[in-house]
């Protein structure tokens, strides 16, 4: 007889944790022997997972120790893994429910590490109450035992109850639900106390104390009763067991009240304790007997029953009280629920110990690029002052305008110019760079296009099945899940709108320098050439101006050597603050990301942003002077004609070699920009194939449940046949008229109807005409339909339930460019086939008026079949 209630245990399917745990390492950390530990610790954990969930657990502490590493082992993964974006799939088996022919148990699926934790957590309160109520209860280790692991029990069912509506993004199965876990709880916690209350009554303590142990323990499976009232997914032998316990520990409550009564001098309570203690083991025999084995208990209350009623009627005399009028016994707690703390095992050891939690590697990620837009923003400070003061020394004709006193030769420094432009490729490598381009953002256009196409494809598979199937159809609607996914996309495409805005730039300003560049390319004597020559200016070279704007020229030329060097020194700083991240996740439970991030920031910048400042004030008043110090050059210079055409064409050659320069800088920097643009791209492809590959897998799940529970469902209500219709003669059922029925029809067997199948079409019943002619007045004839005998049990109405192949709406991932095998496993689906129909079919039609049949005793089948499932 079961006296103590144990949990079953849930069953959960086999998932590989390998792939896409050991995806996401490649992709985030590089090669290396980091990674490699990394991907070992993945196939542990796998590993882990098969010898918790994938075996058959003995009832030992050492099956437990292992449910609980692995449960502690998720809690530490968890926050180091984007399992939301990996989509990990797990299903598990409802524990209290047996399933049925045609459908199996319930089960959920869900992509969540919560649902994970959630069931692994139950199976350690299963396991620990299996453990519990095998323990030996006449040792005092298997006391100590027992009651501890009923404890963890309750514990883990506590924590289900107060977590698992927060860690499921739907309604869970009943038995997770934080009702049936509240219960469960509750069940256990009793145990714990009575596990006490046995030990307390072995150890011969005070009576004073069991009863007080014995009467909690009754509140105990008193309230445990009452919540389980109405919980009809547990087990039928629960409820008894739990309303004879409620009894058996308020009669020993009584039985020790009453010795603690004898101890006083209180006969008369002694044997009202002792009689209520009676009626309760005698309500306990007579009802739940079954379940619990109540002799003993019952033998010692009759046994100090007749001794006190023997003491009281010829010695004492004692009045006997009534039961509401004696002194309530009082109530001692001596357990509680084990707080679910991790590690919950001492053997614990982290497998991923050396891998950051996903907010550390986000807040490193965004720390990231703060640092890169500091970066951006002062170097771009300083490059933006140097274009404006190229542009305004070439605007000035400086210093070719201080080399050209001659008038007839080419200056110096356009010399260097053109030597410099032709010794980075000249025109021809710009003209390729910018061909490259387009073709570099059609790649990419067309990796995040296919990206989001399988998005909506998969979206408007799911929304098609949710509205065929309505409630039915109770799994996270795609467009949900997919949101993440479809902001980053449509980051990514802002991205790619803005990349195009500058390509346009730069292509322009190309065209407008294209021809100088060009004259830039070409021989000194060619380019001496195409200068207009000008009267010789010779009388400026010993002038003070121009003295005053040579020095000025060098002054400047130092300030853009010294914005060179600090350009350097602010891209080579680098820091590192994952220690402060985790120090403050650690102590806070949070991360403050933008303020350790921001003194980070100043601590390693602020120097060179007052550098920064301080190089463009010095730029500022040095072209302040230079165009003070040229408007007196100019004054003194002779104008002409000659000499302007020649400054306007010196002008545009300067311009031209600044614009090529920054023209070529920009163009590699687009070119590497759209091939790490391409990774990123490739990267989110893969995310988005993963994810909808996993969407599938849990839609053909889902499709699978739903044909095993239509299976289920009855097709037609049944009905009562008529008492006229009821009663077939001895020797010949009676005949009726009318179509023979449809299918599918429930009809109540026979009593003398074996069980099996019957064969589609069995041989007629053979009538003689003494039997034919023996029909009674009224009837109808004997060529008529008669009403169909009821089938077997077993035998399956009406037309089998087809075999349902899937939703086949799966999308075909394009191949149209591939250069860097971005497809992956999953490149290629399952064409799109569309869903045909099958042809509806018709009742089952009455035979012709004058055709003559013989009766059968079963309906007929019919030739085609009709799908369960509604058409659209």
């Amino acid at each position: 007889m079961a006296t103590f209630i144990s949990v079953p245990l849930k069953k959960s399917t086999e998932v590989d944790l390998v792939k896409p745990l050991s995806k996401f390492i490649t992709a985030t950390y590089p090669v290396g022997e980091e990674q490699a530990e990394y991907i070992r610790a993945v196939e542990e954990l796998n590993k882990l997972r098969k010898s918790a969930l994938g075996r058959p657990l003995d009832k030992h502490e050492s099956s437990l120790d292992i449910l609980l590493r692995y449960y502690d082992q998720l809690c530490v993964v968890e926050p180091k893994f984007p399992f939301p974006e990996l989509c990990l799939t797990f299903t598990w088996k409802d524990a209290f429910d047996k399933g049925s022919l045609f459908g199996g148990s319930v089960k959920l699926a869900l992509a969540s590490m919560g649902y994970e934790k959630t069931c692994v957590l139950f199976n350690i309160g299963a396991l620990a109450s299996q453990i519990a109520s095998e323990q030996n209860l006449d040792s005092d280790e298997g006391l100590k035992a027992a009651a501890k692991n009923y404890q963890l029990a309750s514990g883990a069912f506590a924590h289900i109850k107060d977590t698992v509506l927060s860690m499921l993004s739907r309604e869970p199965t009943m038995d997770i639900s934080p009702e049936t876990a509240s219960t469960l709880s509750q069940i256990m916690l009793a145990q714990a106390q009575e596990v006490f209350c046995i030990k307390a009554t072995s150890d011969k303590m005070k009576d004073a104390i069991i009863a007080k142990l014995a009467n909690q323990a009754a509140d105990f499976y008193g309230d445990a009763f009452k919540q389980c009232q109405y919980k009809e997914n547990l087990p039928k032998e629960v409820l008894p067991v739990l309303a004879a316990k409620h009894c058996m520990m308020q009669a020993t409550a009584e039985l020790h009240q009453a010795a603690l009564a004898d101890q006083k001098k209180r006969f008369g309570e002694e044997i009202a304790r002792l009689q209520h203690a009676a009626e309760l083991v005698k309500t306990v025999a007579s009802r739940y007997d079954e379940y619990v084995n109540v002799k003993d208990l019952s033998e010692r209350v009759n046994r100090a029953l007749t001794a006190a009623k023997k003491d009281n009627d010829f010695i004492y005399h004692d009045r006997v009280p009534e039961l509401k009028d004696v002194e309530h016994i009082g109530k001692a707690t001596l357990v509680k629920a084990t707080a679910i703390q991790n590690p919950l095992s001492q053997k614990f050891s982290d497998l991923f110990e050396k891998m950051v939690p996903m907010a550390v590697q986000q807040s490193v990620s965004v720390s990231n690029q703060r640092k890169a837009d500091t970066v951006n923003r002062l170097v771009g400070g300083l490059r933006e002052a140097t274009n404006l003061c190229n542009g305004v020394l070439a605007s000035l004709n400086l210093p070719a305008a201080l080399e050209d006193l001659s008038g007839d030769s080419v200056p110096q420094s356009i010399l260097e110019k053109s030597r410099a432009v032709m010794s980075q490729g000249g025109l021809q490598s710009v003209e390729m760079l910018i061909k490259e381009l387009p073709e570099l953002l059609t790649r990419n256009r067309e990796i995040l296009d296919e990206s989001l196409k399988m998005l909506v494809d998969e979206e408007a598979t799911d929304n098609e099945l949710r509205a065929k199937f309505n409630q039915r159809w109770n799994r996270t609607p795609s467009g949900d899940l997919y949101k993440p996914l479809k902001t980053e996309g449509a980051n990514f495409s802002s991205v790619l709108d803005k990349a195009v805005s500058a390509d346009q730039v730069v292509r322009e300003r190309f065209n407008t320098h294209c021809e100088m560049i060009a004259l830039l390319c070409r021989s000194e004597a060619e380019l001496s050439a195409a200068i207009p020559s000008a009267n010789p200016t010779k009388t400026l070279q010993g002038s003070e101006v121009v003295s005053v704007l040579r020095s000025q020229l060098a002054q400047l030329d130092e300030v853009k050597q010294e914005r060179e060097v600090l350009e350097g020194e602010i891209k080579s700083v680098t820091f590192d603050l994952t220690a402060s991240f985790l120090t403050a996740l650690a102590q806070d439970g949070a991360i403050n990301e933008e303020a350790l991030s921001g003194g980070a920031l100043h601590t390693h910048y602020g120097n060179h942003t007052e550098r920064v400042q301080n190089s463009l004030r010095s730029q500022e008043d040095l072209l302040a002077k230079i165009q003070t110090s040229h408007q007196e050059f100019s004054a003194l210079k002779q104008s002409t004609n000659e000499a302007d055409a020649r400054d306007d064409v010196l002008k545009k050659l300067a311009a031209a070699h600044d614009s090529y320069t920054e023209i070529s800088s920009n163009l590699k920097e687009g070119t590497k920009f759209y091939n790490d643009l391409t990774e990123m791209l490739l990267k989110f492809q893969n995310k988005c194939s993963d994810i909808v590959f996993a969407r599938k897998t849990e839609r053909d799940e889902l499709l699978k449940e739903l044909q095993q529970s239509i299976a289920r469902e009855p097709s037609a209500p049944s009905f009562n046949v008529p008492a006229y219709q009821s009663a077939p003669s001895s020797t010949n059922p009676a005949p009726g008229s009318g179509p023979t029925p449809a299918p599918r029809t429930v009809f109540v067997p026979p009593p003398t109807q074996a069980k099996g199948t019957p064969p589609a079409r069995p041989p007629p019943p053979s009538i003689t005409p003494q039997a034919a002619g023996s029909a009674p007045p009224g009837a109808p004839p004997p060529g008529s339909n008669p009403p169909p005998v009821a089938p077997a049990a077993s035998q399956a109405q009406g037309p089998p339930y087809p075999t349902y192949q899937g939703y086949p709406g799966y999308y075909q991932m394009p191949m149209n460019y591939n250069p860097y095998m971005y497809g992956g496993q999953y490149g290629v689906g399952v064409p799109y086939m569309p869903y045909q129909t099958p042809p509806a079919q018709g009742g089952y039609p009455a035979p012709p008026p004058n055709q003559q049949q013989q009766p059968y005793p079963y309906p007929q089948q019919a030739g085609q079949q009709q799908p369960y499932y509604p058409q659209q």
